[in-house]
């Protein structure tokens, strides 16, 4: 059991307003959702997030970064500002009289769902932060929910025939130099020297592409050179280690906020993922990265380093062949897919030796990954074709050699960068990987049924199950939330009451569920979780 979660920068276009800006349409989106959920929920959507606990300037290697030093980018203990008069200015003043404003005029620009997730404008993209899961198939669900979650704000705004439509995907980069975030975060012991870290992922991270790369038509953060590759995300990258996430992006992020008890535990901050639609590379990506986070823990991850990581990240995601090689330290050079299998036989063994990889008595979760890892690595060694309907990059490319071969066209043709944003399109009748999808041309992990539960549901195991209960029950008393934190604001109480979460595997369905069921308001829930008098009815 490892806690495990995602982040998702959708890209976003509005083709009605090519000169929109960005973070105002995000905004928009936003409060769409805010609209929706209304309609479900009576004042869950409002519940603000609580920036009170965000650090996001301390540094695992032992330091604090002054905030004058800081890029603005990396100051996300502050919520975005964009007020009502700013919309007007720049879409008309219709844009007030939108669902979705508070009483100020302002628009939502962050929100608390009901299923343990967070919604919210960061660096001008809308983002989607999954709930907390214990294992990768969850993370698969709770990350797919999140699509869902888009794919209603995008229905929302195309539903008011007054504003430009929005289309919204999930892809890494506009092909025009820019590109966005597909974040993972993973629960380790404080205990474990982040040195040992960054030794022990920097190779894997370098080759982990090829089992779970989004694919992407161009070379270059600008796409100028023509060609296809591996990794939406590889060409951005510019340093090995490091706190910054949208500039000199670092193969190993630093950041150490771990929204948790910080003494005992360690949020790792994973910045290098591409933004999978596919399930299967999605479930790879997650159970992988858990179990080289194990081998390290125990001191079993392979003894490797590269020569140039950088380089050979860039190298490895612009040869689909799977037969570049680079170079480590003691002179070897190696495949990416020999780098995998040399994981994978550490990670298999510390599982033999465990006992959770046991298809009966094992945690239910390390077999399949073992096992679909090992097919993946066996298939792209051999005929890496085959591996379309679990290897995203390898899905694409097929589609797009499709197109190539029907119509004889060279890489550098913009129709099939067109393809490429075509694939990401969160809407099931536009996007191409929905279309393979229906035809069952694509792997699933989990069902329809598991995912849209998961829209409005939160996992039942961690924390997230309290918080997205608070929000979904209590909503209107409910004035902050974050990760580590539930803030109620209770008529007759007097003053906030914070209820803190600092323990991931606290305020579970098994700890809390009866709690809920036993009360109707959330005065006297607060009165039974605190130990507090009832304050008096109202009359």
């Amino acid at each position: 059991m490892r806690v495990m979660g995602s982040e998702t920068e959708y890209g976003i276009h509005a083709p009605s307003a090519p000169g929109a800006n960005a973070t105002m349409m995000s905004a928009r989106i936003i409060q769409a959702y805010a609209t929706v959920t209304r309609q479900r929920a009576a004042g869950g959507a409002e519940t603000r997030w609580d920036y009170t606990d965000e650090e996001p300037l301390h540094d695992a290697r032992g330091w604090t970064l002054e905030r004058a030093a800081a890029d603005p980018s990396q100051l996300t203990d502050q919520p975005p500002v964009l007020d009502a008069e700013a919309v007007a200015l720049a879409y008309g003043r219709q844009e007030l009289e939108l669902d979705g404003a508070d009483e100020s005029g302002s628009l939502l620009m962050n929100m608390v769902l009901g299923n343990g997730a967070r919604l919210y404008v960061d660096h001008a993209h809308p983002e989607y932060s999954s709930p907390e899961v214990t294992n990768p198939r969850d993370a698969v669900a709770w990350d797919a929910a999140g699509d869902l979650v888009a794919l209603a704000t995008v229905r929302k705004v195309a539903s008011d025939a007054s504003l430009p439509a929005i289309n919204l995907y999930k892809n890494n980069t506009d092909n025009k130099s820019v590109s966005y975030g597909s974040h993972e975060n993973y629960l380790m012991p404080r205990s474990v020297p982040f040195g040992d870290i960054i030794r022990g992922l920097t190779p894997f991270f370098i080759s982990r592409q090829v089992i779970c790369g989004a694919g992407k038509v161009g070379l270059g953060q600008d796409s100028s050179t023509p060609g296809y590759q591996i990794s939406q995300r590889a060409d951005f990258f510019e340093a090995e280690v490091g706190l910054e996430t949208t500039i000199r992006r670092p193969i190993i992020n630093t950041r150490d906020e771990p929204h948790a008890t910080a003494d005992k535990y360690r949020r790792l901050h994973v910045i290098i993922g591409d933004a999978n639609l596919s399930q299967a590379s999605n479930f790879l990506k997650f159970g992988t990265t858990a179990m080289v986070l194990s081998l390290i823990e125990a001191g079993q991850a392979p003894k490797i380093e590269v020569h140039e990581p950088v380089q050979a990240l860039q190298s490895i995601s612009h040869d689909t062949t799977l037969t570049a090689t680079v170079r480590l330290l003691d002179g070897r050079r190696v495949t990416a897919l020999d780098l995998q299998w040399m994981f994978y036989e550490a990670a298999a063994k510390l599982a033999q030796e465990t006992g959770v990889a046991d298809s009966v008595a094992g945690d239910g979760h390390t077999h399949q990954v073992l096992s679909h890892w090992e097919s993946t690595l066996a298939t792209l060694g051999t005929n890496p074709d085959a591996a379309a309907s679990t290897v995203e990059w390898v899905a694409k490319k097929s589609l797009l050699e499709g197109y190539r071969n029907r119509d004889a066209l060279a890489w550098d043709d913009a129709r099939l960068g067109l393809v490429d944003l075509q694939w990401s399109d969160i809407r099931p009748e536009k996007g191409l990987y929905y279309r393979l999808l229906s035809r069952d041309r694509m792997m699933r992990i989990v069902d329809d049924a598991d995912i849209t539960r998961a829209v409005t549901e939160p996992p039942s195991d961690t924390r997230a199950y309290f918080r997205g209960r608070c929000v979904s029950r209590f909503g209107k008393d409910v004035v902050g939330a974050s990760w580590d934190s539930v803030i109620f604001d209770v008529p007759g109480l007097g003053k906030l009451q914070r209820v803190p979460t600092r323990e991931p595997l606290r305020g579970t369905r098994a700890l809390t569920g009866a709690l809920f069921d036993r009360h109707a308001d959330a005065a006297s829930f607060l009165s039974e979780l605190l130990g507090q008098a009832p304050p008096p009815a109202r009359s």
